[in-house]
Parts: structure tokens; sequence; C-alpha cells
């Protein structure tokens, strides 16, 4: 039996399942009352048996705490939301335990490239698909079998045709060349850290198949950026049923420059509470499940 870490939770709650399952990351599988999944090309398992305990893979604890955001403080974060936003409130009241994940950010870019008008089922097939063709295997002892998620050289070398055979449709030709773009050294990837918020979302447009929404997610789950706030077809009903009164003449630029400055330094979180909430609770009527 593979040792154990044991990673004590204090203050405010997290929940295991709902962070992994909000939409963020689409590549965990359940195992052993837990989850077992890949944090680059680390494979690890962990759990979650009591509110205020995990158990994880031993001796990747600190690697698994980073990755979760545990050391996130959500009681300041979410102190800096609108006082009086009632949506809000009850979204966060609904599922408080979510994390934003610090994700690889390649990994985290190119799934939401391939996420365009999809449902999160279907891009968590793209997505392992992706991986068992063009990753690598990364085996460890009682763990499923899996795979790396594949690098941009390697999406670059396999061509637009074999994407477009793992379930991509059009997106296939702005994940390759966007990948060719990378890999061939034209789009300086690794400089996005370097620059301000705004300067690194103007930067990821650049990208083939990459718009406003497929660059803030990459930047709140990729490169931890909490003012990122995504704005997709659930989000986008959310603000306009819950904040304009369901007008639907309120442009949906309109909808994003308030989302900018409604929900302040930590609107990814505000983002990703109202996300879940709205997809899973109910809380909006007839809406499709595309991420």
């Amino acid at each position: 039996m593979p040792s154990v870490d044991l990673l004590p939770l204090t203050g405010w709650p997290f929940d295991l399942d709902s962070t992994l399952q909000s939409g963020q990351v689409f590549h965990w599988h359940p195992h052993r009352g837990g989850w077992a999944g890949l944090i680059g090309d680390v494979p690890v398992w962990i759990s979650q048996p009591q509110p205020n305990l995990l158990h994880c893979t031993g001796g990747r604890g600190p690697l698994i705490s980073q990755y979760l955001g545990l050391d996130h403080d959500l009681t300041s974060l979410t102190a800096s939301f609108p006082p009086q936003d009632q949506p809000l409130q009850r979204a966060i009241a609904w599922c408080p335990g979510l994390r934003i994940l610090r994700q690889p950010a390649w990994e985290c870019l190119a799934s939401f490239i391939t996420s365009s008008l999809k449902q999160v089922p279907h891009i968590r097939k793209i997505s392992l698909t992706l991986r068992e063709r063009f990753g690598h295997p990364a085996p460890a002892a009682d763990l499923p079998p899996q795979w790396t998620y594949p690098t941009p050289e390697a999406l670059a070398q396999a061509g637009e045709a074999a994407l477009r055979d793992c379930g991509l449709g059009y997106r296939a030709a702005f994940l390759h060349r966007t990948a060719c773009d990378i890999a061939g050294g034209h789009f300086d990837f690794a400089g996005i850290a370097r620059l301000p918020d705004e300067a690194a979302r103007t930067a990821l447009c650049q990208l083939h198949g990459v718009g406003e929404k497929i660059a803030n997610c990459a930047l709140l789950f990729g490169w931890q950026r909490l003012a990122a706030f995504p704005v997709d077809v659930w989000v986008e009903r959310v603000l306009r049923q819950l904040y304009f009164a369901g007008n639907p003449d309120i442009k949906a630029k309109t909808l994003r420059d308030f989302a900018r400055t409604h929900f302040g330094p930590a609107g990814g979180y505000a983002q990703q509470f109202l996300f879940h909430h709205a997809r899973l609770a109910g809380a909006l009527d007839r809406m499709a499940t595309a991420r």
C-alpha cells in the first residue's frame, strides 16, 4: 500500500469534490473514495474523508496543497466583494469550499481553446483523448493509467487533421496553430507571467482561437490572476438575469465591463462561485451546460 500524507484543513471550508468538478479542470478520475489525476506530469491521489482533512499520495503534500490553492485566504478575498451583493452571497453560501486551482499554464490554455461552446463532459473527453494519443504515460502504483497533457511541440507535430480526429471540430485549427506558434518560438509564452493583467490578456488574444473569455480563463486558472473574470454563456446569463433584471438589450460588453469593476480584485473567485451555483444548483432556468 503506497504511503499517504495527511493534510489538515483549518479556517475557511474546503470542498475537494466541488473544486475538481467545477469546470476548471477536466482530467481527474474518481478512485478509491477520492480522485486520481496528474499535476503536470506527477501522478497523485487525493481524498477528503473528513471536512477538515485530506489524504494524499505520500511525499506529494506540498505539491498538492499548492495545486489546490489551500493557501488562498478566502476570508480576505470574499471580504473584498461588494457587501450588498445578494446573488453572490447566496452562491458562496451554497458551496463555500471552492478553490481556484493552480494549473500548468499551457495545459490550462489549451484545454480552454478546446472548450468553446462545448459541454463539460465533451471537454473532458477531448482532454483525455489528446492525452492518450499525444501525451506520455505517467504510471503510478495503485492508480489508473494516466497520460500527461501533450506539449505544444507534440501537438504541432501531430497536425490539424489528427487533432480533428480527437473530436475538436473547427477548434483543431485553433489548437494546432497556437501550438505551432509556441513551439516555433513565435510567441513568448513564458513572458506572459511577467506581464500585468491587461497586457497579458492582450498578448494571449493574439493566439489563434483565443478571445477575451478564453484568455481570462487561462489567466485565472493557469496564471492565478484572481481579478480575471471569464464571461461564458452561463456567466453572461447570470449577470443579465441577476444583476440587470433579465434585460435582453444589455450588450455583452456592458456585462463584461460591469463584472470587471463590480467584483473587484478577487473577481475570478466571484465568477467561479456564481458559475458553479448556476450550473449545479438550478439558480437559473433553461440554461445549457456549455462552459
